[in-house]
């Protein structure tokens, strides 16, 4: 994964997908919506995939920093009395 900008886009089959700037092989995340789902939201379903992925990529983000604020909370010396 050599790009650290990314893009939500729209697939030929209608489904949404987060992928590295300007295409690659591998999307990193996939969003279907089924039959009923896609009736229900009309024209609103690509506000709804981005909004799903953005929520997806800060819970990720916010997952990182508590693992680095435990791993740094472990490095720490202890004092002994």
């Amino acid at each position: 994964m050599a790009s650290s900008f990314f893009e939500i886009v729209q697939l030929p089959n209608g489904d949404f997908a987060l992928q590295p700037m300007g295409g690659g092989s591998e999307h990193l995340v996939k969003i279907s919506f089924g039959q009923e789902a896609k009736a229900y939201l009309a024209e609103n379903d690509a506000a709804v995939a981005h909004a799903m992925i953005n929520a997806a990529i800060k819970l990720v983000g916010d997952m990182r920093e508590e693992a680095i604020r435990q791993s740094e909370e472990e490095e720490k010396p202890k004092t002994v009395h």
